[in-house]
């Protein structure tokens, strides 16, 4: 042991972090023992009060301190437009690029029966209710473009149906500065499906 027990404890507790490895833990772990009592303290107590204030909203499931969430109580966004995201970290992109002006709906999941999760581990249930008693007109379906992605839009689009509500997916294909020579055929597959008039 390379340290004492206590500094050990830090840095297998960061470990636990997703993304943090050993090195990154040490890091961390040393800048927390560096900083004033003060500022350590500040930080823990941050922790502490997030994870006990923060629950889902009761319309989207975004995470939240305030019930409904910030998004979902702004009279200026478009109610009838909402975006189905698999996480909640899927909003944030989707938020920086200041386009889109509707609500969310977080499912907290995919469809991946590999892994054991079927349509009622997932927030699905509460997307059909809320289209039974929202106005809404469209759903735009952006789960990532990968097996468990796809499988569960078209099990979503299947369900939508009877709804008469529009449902559309996000596009998928070549990102803006790439380069055909290196797109896998795959990729390359979706572009050119989703190709559109200019």
């Amino acid at each position: 042991m390379a340290f004492s027990v206590s500094i050990e404890k830090l840095i297998e507790e960061f470990e636990k972090l997703p993304g943090i490895g050993h090195k990154t833990a040490v890091r961390l772990a040393f800048h927390i023992i560096n900083s004033s009592e003060e500022e350590a303290v500040k930080f823990a107590d941050t922790i502490v009060e997030a994870r006990k204030n923060l629950h889902y909203c009761s319309i989207c499931n975004n995470v939240t301190d305030t019930d409904p969430c910030p998004i979902c109580a702004n009279s200026k966004r478009d109610k009838s437009l909402i975006c189905v995201v698999e996480d909640v970290r899927d909003i944030i992109p989707i938020e920086k690029t200041h386009e889109f002006n509707g609500v969310y709906h977080v499912l907290h999941g995919v469809i991946s029966p590999m892994n054991g999760i079927g349509p009622n581990d997932i927030k699905v249930k509460e997307l059909i209710a809320r289209l039974g008693t929202d106005e809404v007109k469209e759903l735009i379906l952006a789960t990532n473009p990968n097996v468990e992605g796809e499988a569960t839009a078209m099990y979503i689009s299947k369900l939508v149906k009877p709804f008469n509500v529009r449902t559309t997916r996000i596009a998928h294909g070549i990102p803006i500065g790439g380069d055909l020579e290196y797109v896998d055929e795959v990729t390359l597959v979706k572009a050119l499906e989703n190709r559109r008039d200019i």
